[in-house]
């Protein structure tokens, strides 16, 4: 009985463990997401911002 034991304690120790590679591939998606977000919407409200200024100073040009 102890030496099942043993074995299951052994198996699951290795096979669970103390790595943690998973967890760190999970947090690495989880800045990417973040970071593609937050360029998503800089960009967005950056852009409509310039081709603001570019309409403004391509009418003024024009005149």
């Amino acid at each position: 009985m102890m030496t099942q034991f043993n074995t299951l304690a052994a198996y699951l120790r290795a096979r669970f463990g103390d790595t943690e590679r998973g967890a760190s591939l999970v947090e690495y998606a989880l800045l990417v997401a973040l970071i593609a977000v937050v360029c998503i919407a800089a960009v967005t409200l950056l852009g409509s911002n310039a081709s603001s200024k570019f309409n403004k100073v391509g009418a003024s040009i024009g005149q």
